[in-house]
């Protein structure tokens, strides 16, 4: 099945790039590494530089680049992609994973912080017109710049199994809420065993696309996020299969606007930028 490299649904997605100021309403701990943090994201309501509300110019897959103010000595912001989004209320959700100095000073963030972010940025998730069956893959953290793509695909009543990976239970965090989504529980592995299957999910991938195959209804777009050995096996998974498959490059970033060239890809078609030439890609195209 082909795809072309640019849908018109992804085109719409490009808009100008908005400031914003936001407030965090809760930093909830997940794990010792994982915090889910929800924002309310003010307006700006002078008419001249009129914008669009955030939480309803996001696209699924897309993602904000925020400040860290508390930390007067880095300047730079940290991208994180939006795990949720609520148009009604301005409000957003990042799950985010302490790694280093910025994401540790954000886990003693309490309601009320402020921070300046600027998004929606990048490439989104461009489903095929045509889909009727889809594969959703998420391999730890990578769980999260995928549900907001999972809830747009039962929107659509496009048939979607989901298949989550992780170290361990507890850090299967958005295991509930994609289960909450139409009552149908994601296929699940953990490294140690400890909730599902023992080892990686890609074993399941592959039993799900051999089902899918058999029974005459066989995946026709699939989508991964997570480590990128994850990505490689499953996206050639999908390919070898007919499956139009698309993946989220998460890189380091620094300026987040395609300027510091910091983030490339290597792709078929040379190198480009993760912040705004994806994060999403079509896996044909990545050189892994």
């Amino acid at each position: 099945m082909t795809q072309k490299s640019e849908c018109a649904s992804c085109a719409s997605d490009r808009i100008k790039l908005s400031d914003y100021h936001a407030h965090v309403l809760r930093n909830d701990r997940a794990t010792d590494a994982l915090f889910i943090m929800e924002l309310e994201v003010d307006v700006l309501d002078n008419p001249v530089q009129a914008k669009p509300e955030l939480a309803s110019a996001l696209r699924p897959g897309q993602f904000v680049h925020m400040s860290i103010p508390t930390l007067s000595s880095h300047i730079l912001r940290r991208p994180f992609s939006i795990y949720a989004a609520n148009a009604s209320t301005n409000r957003v959700e990042i799950l985010y994973q302490k790694v280093g100095e910025g994401t540790a000073e954000m886990t003693c963030w309490q309601p009320g912080q402020g921070c300046d972010m600027i998004g929606p940025i990048g490439r989104g998730w461009c489903v095929p017109e045509k889909a009727t069956h889809a594969l959703v893959v998420g391999g730890g953290v990578g769980a999260a710049p995928l549900f907001m793509l999972y809830e747009q695909l039962v929107e659509r009543g496009i048939d979607t199994d989901v298949v989550l990976g992780a170290a361990t239970k507890d850090a299967l965090v958005c295991h509930d809420r994609y289960a909450g989504v139409c009552g149908c529980a994601p296929l699940c592995s953990t490294d140690d065993g400890t909730f599902g299957r023992e080892g990686f999910c890609t074993s399941l991938v592959e039993e799900a696309i051999a089902a899918s195959i058999a029974t005459g209804n066989p995946y026709d777009y699939g989508v991964v996020c997570g480590p990128e050995p994850l990505m490689r096996t499953t996206s050639r998974m999908m390919i070898d299969a007919g499956i139009t498959c698309e993946v989220s490059m998460e890189k380091r970033m620094a300026c987040g606007v395609g300027a510091c060239l910091s983030c490339v890809v290597d792709t078929v078609q040379g190198k480009k930028r993760a912040c705004v030439d994806g994060p999403v890609f079509d896996a044909r195209e990545v050189v892994w």
